[in-house]
């Protein structure tokens, strides 16, 4: 416990200082008039309070990565807490700041516009393609897990397919409707529950005060095989850093009143998001010290939805455990809906349609729906469709951190300001998606020296590729 007390008390000193220093770099300006009062259209760019917005920005980033993916995480010891830490405060919370404060100063641009602005026309066709990809996956991906987890709170006539199937159609209705009807409305409750859940498990921590494994003792306990370097770095994303959360910071770069406020709406969502995922990976630690990761009495590896159910019932109670559970099941829902509507607006922009008519915006969604639709059934159809899904998922979002990393260093060169505080992060986690493709079972499936080889290599030829556009740039 005394690891995770200190991880937890450098998270939130790390949004104090660290946070403040980002803020300062970016130098938001109060006076300056935001997308959201200039271009006003009742839809998509629509002026909300903060602590709204910030609800709607948590639950947006949150997704089942904060815990599924701490709960995934925690198999590879109290090295999940480290990433944790670091991941979040250096690399996941400046990429969503950065992300957001710069979809407000270009008129609240979606990602690959930004990409395009500061990595080039090509960059910007790789990205198109590569988010709304990432977006049709994460609609799919994002249904199974609180459809499972609905099903076990309902009478057995509300099975996973109907819960899958009531999902998707409050999808629709999320992804047309303005952005103030449903999800203006309603994630602030959904917000509420899952911070509930947090602080729940949070205060029975400390009330049992487990025997944790200790950082000085090693990395601890480690159940999962693969390598730490670069697995657990792609299983424990939405908790550190995700590329996913850069398409959704414009969403919210759109109803932002004043630029002061990037501060605690991005960079404190993402240190907030942080909290959660270090949470549950120290709860995670507790439940695989005491059960292990396969059930004992059908020999199945426990999934996500099972431990976190099970922690939230032993820990909080009957009701506390269904208000947890609760919370659990919005997170991914609202990052689900929100995916597919950034996913609609990347594609009007790609296609310079307005979306005021809900005509324009049917002309997006139905095949978009379509897709996302047969990409879910396929998940569904085939034993190990899921985990294949999730696995493109987790690269798809990790290789879109490193073009965001990589725009937000040229964008800081290109405005004299220290570009270090995103070019370790843009290496690393180069790094870390090069050489995941090339180890993991649904890559390449190379060995693992030459994996971490070519690793080595790419970053050496972005590193390269940096100096040499700086140094043309200088003489210019």
């Amino acid at each position: 416990m005394v690891t995770f007390s200190v991880a937890l008390a450098l998270l939130i000193l790390g949004y104090i200082v660290y946070g403040s220093f980002v803020n300062r770099v970016f130098g938001p300006d109060p006076k300056r008039t935001t997308p959201a009062v200039a271009m006003k259209d009742g839809v998509d760019y629509i002026p909300m309070p903060t602590w709204k917005i910030f609800m709607i920005q948590f639950l947006n980033i949150a997704g089942l990565g904060p815990i599924f993916g701490a709960i995934m995480g925690a198999q590879f010891g109290t090295a999940s807490y480290l990433w944790i830490v670091i991941g979040t405060l250096l690399a996941g919370a400046v990429h969503d700041f950065f992300s957001g404060c710069l979809s407000i100063r270009n008129n609240g641009a979606n990602l690959p516009e930004l990409i395009g602005k500061y990595l080039g026309a090509s960059a910007k066709t790789v990205m198109n393609v590569l988010a709304i990809v990432l977006m049709v996956l994460v609609g799919a991906v994002f249904v199974s897990g609180p459809a499972e987890l609905l099903a076990g709170m309902t009478p057995e006539a509300l099975n996973v397919n109907f819960w899958i199937v009531v999902i998707f159609l409050y999808y629709i209705l999320a992804t047309l409707l303005p952005i103030d009807k449903i999800i203006g409305r309603i994630y602030p409750v959904f917000a509420i529950a899952l911070l509930f859940m947090a602080v729940g498990v949070l205060v029975m921590l400390y009330v049992k005060w487990p025997a944790l494994p200790e950082m000085w003792q090693g990395f601890g306990t480690k159940y999962d095989k693969s390598p730490i370097f670069p697995m657990m770095f792609v299983s424990i994303a939405c908790g550190a850093i995700s590329g996913f959360h850069a398409t959704q910071s414009p969403l919210m770069a759109r109803c932002m009143k004043n630029e002061k406020h990037c501060r605690p709406i991005f960079y404190g969502a993402m240190v907030t998001e942080g909290i959660v995922a270090l949470i549950w990976a120290a709860a995670s630690t507790w439940f695989f010290g005491e059960h292990g990761v396969v059930d004992a009495t059908t020999g199945i590896p426990y999934s996500g939805a099972k431990v976190a159910t099970m922690i939230s019932k032993e820990w909080l109670g009957a009701i506390g455990g269904i208000v947890a559970i609760l919370g659990i099941v919005a997170a991914p829902i609202t990052s689900g809906d929100t995916a597919l509507r950034s996913a609609r607006l990347i594609i009007a922009d790609f296609l310079h349609m307005e979306q005021k008519s809900i005509r324009r915006r049917l002309m997006i969604c139905i095949p978009l729906l379509l897709v996302t639709a047969a990409t879910l059934v396929y998940s569904l159809a085939d034993a190990d469709g899921f985990k294949i899904i999730w696995r493109y998922f987790a690269w798809c979002n990790q290789t879109l951190s490193v073009f965001t990393l990589w725009a937000i260093t040229v964008y800081l060169v290109q405005e004299k300001k220290p570009y270090i505080i995103t070019l370790i992060p843009a290496l690393f986690m180069t790094c870390v998606s090069v050489t995941y493709i090339c180890i993991a079972p649904e890559g390449f499936r190379l060995p693992h020296v030459l994996s971490y080889s070519i690793g080595g290599v790419a970053v050496a030829v972005a590193l390269a590729w940096f100096f040499t556009w700086k140094a043309r740039r200088s003489k210019c």
